[in-house]
């Protein structure tokens, strides 16, 4: 049996239930684990609750039930610089550029994978459905998550194979009531939790009041 202990992966936790099990999983694997909660966007909801505290809350109560250490890594201004302002040069080039692919390059890839090697990572995991396959040579390819419905290599496409030789996908070869059972046998405080859109919505809103802005702005000139 290989012996994992040796082996350190830090998680890039939402506060969602994939990536919940993704810690989960790897801890049982027996992997020294790391959870990090990475904070893209400040935005409140419709109640005025800071979004991000109350899913940085749910990292906290998993980490603790799975028992492994876990932080914070405030990545705001590496959102704005290297993904919205891309978004906005595009848009008034006009493209239409994919959010979630910019956010995975930039972001949960670059900055997320810099920031875990401080930590002395020697892979980084993430609940993105997709899986890998290493060839002797080391190459590494993406291929499909089980879950057609999940399936989110598309998003993941414009990672380079220096990255892909740093990440895991521990959930790609399951399909999401799977990761929802997993979550619950293990009592995990996010078992019950609803799919995340909060972060999207308030980019969206965002993005859409700076191409109004745009809009009037080349109206005027």
């Amino acid at each position: 049996m290989t012996d994992n202990s040796k082996t350190r992966v830090v998680v890039g936790m939402s506060g969602g239930v994939d990536s919940s099990v993704t810690a989960l999983l790897l801890k049982e694997q027996g992997y020294d684990v790391i959870g990090v909660f990475m904070k893209n966007w400040d935005d409140t909801d419709e109640f005025g609750v800071c979004t991000a505290t109350e899913d940085y809350k749910d990292v906290a109560a998993v980490a603790d039930q799975v028992g492994i250490p876990y932080y914070s890594v405030n990545f705001e201004k590496e959102y704005w610089d290297r993904v919205f302002e891309y978004f906005l040069a595009e848009y008034r080039a006009g493209r239409t550029p994919n959010p979630d692919v910019m956010c995975n390059k930039e972001i949960k890839f670059k900055a997320f994978l810099d920031y875990a090697m401080t930590l002395g990572a020697d892979y980084v995991a993430t609940g993105h459905y997709a899986q890998v396959s290493r060839d002797e040579d080391g190459t590494v390819h993406m291929l499909r998550g089980a879950d057609n419905n999940k399936d989110q290599t598309y998003f993941l496409s414009q990672l380079s194979q220096e990255q892909l030789q740093k990440v895991m996908f521990p959930l790609g070869h399951l399909e999401k009531p799977e990761v929802r059972k997993i979550a619950e046998r293990a009592g995990l405080a996010t078992a019950k939790k609803k799919i995340q859109q909060e972060f999207a919505l308030s980019v969206k809103r965002t993005l859409n009041n700076s191409l109004v802005n745009i809009y009037q702005h080349k109206k005027v000139v």
